[in-house]
């Protein structure tokens, strides 16, 4: 279904951008400007949050949560934030090595439940830095969706999951790394994934959200779209609630389930919250959730030739020549961003639950417009 430009709906008002410092000029001119480009690539919505001086100094929510119900997106519309949620899963590997659960240099073999390693460098060790860095040699070609795949014992084609270069001296971007991540943390600390980053992460945080999607308001799901010949078609699959499999899970292999790489729902505003909790090197609200050593290793890229940390990384290219910190996300037609200075303690969330755009050179283009036109309204 075509659906006609999108109208701005302002959901901040004047108090809050004066007590924020910033000129209503600026916010107005901001605010078309995204409305511009919203409309140029037919987005069903879009949230944006801007942190400046390590405070919320705008948010603003365009367009639909749901197309067919005419529901506008909110501070508590909830969105499936897809390959952001590698942050929180790497997180929460930080917390286990501080409990000394774990070591970052540890074999995954001793740590999975089965044995993970490159046939072709059979006596190098795959580490769990390896995996929160892309750096493993593990690849997706068999999938990543459950354990099998790579698992020697359940697939004869285990060993295409391996690239040809030995573990630690390449990059290739894999989801299949995260899920084992997901496992880790279900092994080394006794809790359910899910269970573990409600309680150690957003608990802690004040946020409401979470991986499974039974433990949430169903009512707050942004639904999600893919453009296709013209028309926005919802994702449902987006959020399947994985019932029949959650029934009969299987503590420490059953963790895909809930996605580690790219299943965390959760609002722009909480999101933007937990980014402030990583741009103060791991403090929030008096809360530490991780020490400041270990934040500073998530920003940090693990090569000269790469510009990934663990489940975070540096570029300079989102905004042309600022530094920025960060992670994307794209999955069910949906595109998201969290970008942000830790010296400057700016930052950026944006989120859109569909548009007319693919993904260009690492960022969705509609998303790498409005982070620019957001900076250079707001932070610049």
């Amino acid at each position: 279904m075509c659906h006609s430009p999108l109208k701005i709906v302002l959901l901040v008002g004047l108090v809050f951008h004066a007590m924020a410092g910033v000129a209503q000029q600026d916010v107005r001119r901001a605010e078309m400007e995204v409305q511009h480009i919203i409309d140029r690539y037919q987005a069903v919505g879009l949230s944006t949050i801007v942190v400046k001086s390590g405070k919320i100094v705008h948010k603003q929510h365009y367009g639909y949560q749901d197309l067919k119900t005419n529901t506008r997106l909110n501070d508590s519309s909830l969105f499936r934030i897809a390959s952001i949620s590698k942050s929180f899963s790497a997180t929460s590997v930080m917390q286990l090595v501080e409990a000394k659960k774990l070591d970052l240099d540890g074999d995954v073999s001793q740590l999975i439940g089965f044995e993970v390693r490159n046939p072709s460098f059979p006596d190098i060790p795959i580490t769990i830095k390896m995996l929160l860095s892309h750096t493993s040699s593990i690849n997706d070609k068999n999938g990543y969706f459950d354990f099998d795949v790579i698992n020697p014992s359940k697939n004869p084609k285990w060993k295409e999951s391996y690239n040809s270069y030995a573990p630690g001296k390449g990059y290739q971007y894999c989801n299949l790394n995260f899920n084992m991540i997901g496992a880790i943390i279900e092994r080394v600390s006794g809790e359910r994934f899910d269970g573990y980053v409600n309680r150690h992460i957003l608990t802690p945080l004040g946020l409401y959200g979470g991986y499974c999607v039974d433990s949430l308001d169903y009512s707050k799901f942004a639904t999600l779209y893919e453009f296709d010949k013209g028309e926005m078609i919802p994702q449902p699959a987006a959020y399947n609630p994985r019932r029949n499999e959650i029934a009969n899970y299987q503590m420490g292999y059953s963790t895909p389930i809930f996605s580690p790489t790219g299943g965390m729902k959760i609002s722009t505003l909480d999101l933007a919250r937990y980014m402030m909790m990583h741009m103060n090197y791991g403090m929030s609200n008096n809360s530490r959730i991780i020490s400041e050593e270990n934040a500073k290793i998530m920003q940090t890229k693990v090569s000269d030739t790469e510009s990934y940390g663990l489940a975070l990384w540096q570029t300079t290219d989102l905004v042309s020549g600022v530094k920025l910190v960060g992670h994307t996300g794209s999955a069910y037609g949906l595109y998201s961003a969290m970008f942000f200075d830790p010296e400057q303690k700016c930052g950026f969330v944006v989120i859109t639950n569909g548009c007319n755009q693919s993904e260009n050179e690492g960022y969705n283009l509609l998303l790498k417009e409005v982070v620019n036109s957001l900076y250079h309204s707001f932070i610049e």
